[in-house]
């Protein structure tokens, strides 16, 4: 029973724009601001080297880990994950939407009718329009403070999320939300990121969740599980990454009831969807992208003392 818990001694401190938890080894903060003023998106976009940047962009926001005796400091931010959008001309592997789909995509814009020529997109360089970022977080710190990722033993039971633990109904020592952009793809669908963590009295857990809507065309999700137990010596990460990906006519099939597409704008229904289909459709065939972010990886990393 959740009352039989006992809550550890911990720290909140509240400020306009964020709020921290110290609790244990760890301080813990995050950081919710406004959509990113002009003068803001101009200096990220200058450090994308003039990436378009999505149309809601919450580049101030970020959420930051930090385990204070090794030093070892973990973040999620708008940047470091538009830095994963493929900025360039899309190769195998980057799960790009094939130009037969943008050419359908031109063409319900403007019309059947229309007698005007196939708008040539005009760019400084192409991007990926999607804005498809694999990120999984970063570390950032001093080199002696950093630790590797290996793969997991998944036989191991300190090397895996434990789902019974999460699911349990322990109190919540600390929860926030961080969206990091989103765009509506030219009214033709929805990307956007969205950070969840979760402090509990026994652990922290984090979900960070892509998710891509192109209309017609596919479904695409990409989550990162962070989590850690305060109870693990030496102290041990365990990261989960996954992506999954359905043509979009198959996922729209399995609407609860057929006239009601709202389902198709909520991340985690559209997550339950592709989880709970067979891996070997949604993490190996996909929409037919090739998109190497398909499929699932399981790593841990040993905090090591100072």
């Amino acid at each position: 029973m959740s009352s039989a818990i006992q809550l550890p001694h911990h720290t909140l401190t509240e400020e306009p724009n964020s709020r921290t938890i110290e609790v244990f080894d760890w301080r813990i903060t995050a950081s919710t601001n406004p959509i990113s003023n002009a003068p803001e998106c101009d200096a990220l976009q200058a450090k994308l080297l003039g990436m378009p940047l999505p149309e809601m962009t919450f580049g101030n926001n970020h959420l930051e880990l930090v385990h204070k005796p090794t030093g070892w400091k973990y973040e999620f931010t708008t940047e470091e994950a538009l830095k994963g959008v493929k900025f360039g001309e899309l190769g195998e592997g980057d799960g790009g939407v094939k130009v037969g789909h943008s050419e359908a995509w031109l063409k319900s814009r403007i019309g059947p009718s229309s007698e005007l020529p196939m708008p040539k997109t005009v760019t400084t360089k192409p991007y990926d329009w999607t804005y498809t970022s694999p990120y999984s977080g970063h570390y950032v710190g001093p080199s002696e403070a950093s630790a590797t990722w290996n793969p997991a033993d998944p036989e191991d039971p300190k090397q895996v999320i434990p789902i019974a633990e999460l699911t349990r109904q322990d109190p919540i020592l600390f929860y926030a939300e961080i969206p990091l952009f989103e765009d509506e793809l030219h009214d033709n669908g929805a990307s956007h990121v969205l950070v969840r963590i979760r402090v509990m009295p026994t652990c922290f857990f984090i979900l960070a969740r892509f998710t891509l809507r192109v209309d017609h065309v596919l479904f695409r999700t990409y989550d990162t599980r962070i989590y850690h137990s305060f109870s693990s010596s030496p102290p041990l990460i365990v990261r989960e990454t996954s992506g999954w990906e359905a043509p979009y006519d198959r996922v729209r099939n399995l609407l609860p009831k057929r006239d009601d597409l709202t389902p198709l704008t909520d991340p985690m229904w559209i997550a339950k969807i592709l989880t709970d289909m067979p891996r070997s459709t949604t993490q190996r065939v996909g929409a037919g992208t090739k998109w190497r972010g398909l499929g699932t990886r399981l790593e841990v990393a040993e905090l090591k003392m100072k």
